[in-house]
């Protein structure tokens, strides 16, 4: 491990960002130590087998109290719901508390091409990341392979009429008076309009992007570099992670993903294609090159294989809420880590082990590269993370159970229970288990999110998207 700075520093910096002891009590996925039991609420898109790839959705995320929902897709879309207040605040819809309503629709990125290197540059959305809100406009961020964007969404509920001359519109010799525009109050709409364009920094396909606590900076990370930006400024940006050797053919290792101390505006987190997280702190050196803490679990030489490079490279890291902890997503697991130490996690879940012998016909079919994701529940006491055949996987820390939970147009029903699934490995299944052969490939849950405060979780499916809540 390579300390830039004194590590108590680090411990410090930490340990300020954990929650109260009031805050630590509160428990948001069991209600009295129960289970809890998820039900649908809604789905959003359209139910058929006939999928346009443009419809394909590629990112979900809250904003920071919960009360919209924004989802990109690979037509370059953005779709932002709103939280149906009338029905939450209402007595006759005690159980509709997780449903929402299309707020917004805006196309953020289009197709481009890249003359200098002829390549395409799709318009698929990568990440959307919201910014906290200071007035009654909302901001967030959405970035395709190349170009970061920054947009304002805000309602308005008024127009200007009365121009003498709009756009050319009427020729001026033709004008005989000149009066005055007014303002008329019109129904309410809502408008997004792009405010900042973050563009030319990133040689490779962008990966990740992550809000600093200060909301004022924010951090893009792509294969081999992680850029540092200002809100305010567009056509500067510092480079503060670059694993680009000299030479390419030494390559052995690339970013996958990377995120900001959720309290601690010095210190951020990436990680890596070899299975490591880096924790690294900004007050060391302008260029963090060498990180400050190293989290790696030794690899059981028992189990190595051909595809063991493949399966422990991260697609996923996330820091829980109190900033005391991590989660990472591997392509069979999902760990939790303790900022504090650093030579293994301290919690290991398996989320689909039962792939392990099915790994040479994933690699075939390309499956063994799926970017899965990760989130945490609002008090870190929860996480999850999807898998196959539309099947998605919660993770409860405090009771230590797991739950394999399907996604499936079969429940779409109001107040329809989930009922846990199971996969049968032996040849002999119990009635309701389904086999590994069964399970449906080109069905896999990649992007899932978790209300901030409340039992509340969105669920990427293909084109869908599926909204459940705790059982009222």
């Amino acid at each position: 491990m390579s300390v830039l700075v004194g590590e108590d520093d680090v411990n410090d910096k930490i340990r300020s960002s954990y929650p109260s002891s009031e805050d630590a009590m509160s428990f948001l996925f069991n209600a009295g130590n129960g289970e809890i039991q998820w039900c649908f609420s809604q789905v959003k898109g359209a139910l058929d087998d006939d999928v346009t790839e443009a419809d394909i959705v590629s990112c979900v995320e809250f904003n920071d109290d919960g009360e919209f929902l924004a989802t990109g897709d690979k037509g370059g879309r953005v779709v932002i719901f709103s939280r149906d207040k009338d029905k939450d605040e209402s007595k006759d819809f005690p159980s509709r508390k997780g449903e929402y309503s299309v707020y917004s629709t805006f196309q953020s990125h289009e197709p481009e091409f890249d003359y200098l290197k002829s390549l395409e540059i799709e318009e698929k959305i990568n990440k959307i990341k919201w910014l906290k809100r200071k007035n009654p406009a909302h901001f967030l961020l959405s970035t395709n392979d190349k170009t970061i964007k920054l947009w304002r969404v805000s309602e308005k509920d008024f127009k200007v009429e009365g121009f003498n001359i709009k756009d050319g519109c009427r020729d001026p010799s033709s004008i005989t008076s000149v009066s005055v525009p007014r303002v008329v109050q019109t129904s309410n709409t809502v408008e997004a309009s792009l405010r900042r364009v973050f563009a030319n920094a990133h040689t490779y396909h962008i990966n990740s992007i992550s809000v600093n606590s200060d909301q004022e900076t924010y951090l893009s990370a792509d294969d081999l570099r992680i850029n540092l930006w200002n809100l305010e400024i567009t056509d500067q940006s510092f480079n503060i992670v670059d694993i680009k050797p000299a030479n390419m053919e030494e390559l052995t290792e690339v970013i996958t993903a990377s995120e900001f101390h959720p309290s601690s505006c010095n210190l951020f987190v990436y990680s890596s294609s070899k299975g490591t997280i880096r924790l690294c702190d900004m007050r060391a050196a302008a260029l963090c090159d060498k990180h400050s803490k190293l989290f790696d679990e030794p690899e059981d030489p028992t189990n190595r294989s051909f595809f063991s490079e493949i399966i422990s490279s991260i697609s996923d890291v996330k820091f829980s809420y109190s900033g005391r902890y991590m989660v990472s997503r591997d392509y069979l697991s999902i760990k939790v880590w303790d900022l504090h130490m650093e030579t293994r996690p301290i919690e290991c879940y398996p989320v689909h082990e039962y792939l392990r012998s099915k790994l040479c016909s994933l690699y075939e079919n390309d499956c063994i590269f799926d970017k899965f994701e990760c989130c945490w529940n609002g008090t870190d006491t929860a996480i999850m993370t999807g898998s196959y055949n539309n099947f998605f996987r919660v993770f409860d820390r405090n009771l230590k159970k797991d739950y394999t939970l399907e996604a499936s147009r079969e429940i779409a029903k109001p107040k329809t229970i989930l009922k846990p699934r199971k996969v049968g490995t032996t040849p002999k299944r119990k009635k309701d288990e389904i086999g590994v052969d069964c399970l449906d490939f080109s069905k896999k849950i990649l992007h899932t999110a978790w209300h901030p405060k409340e039992n509340i979780i969105a669920v990427a499916a293909t084109n869908n998207l599926y909204i459940f809540q705790d059982k009222c």
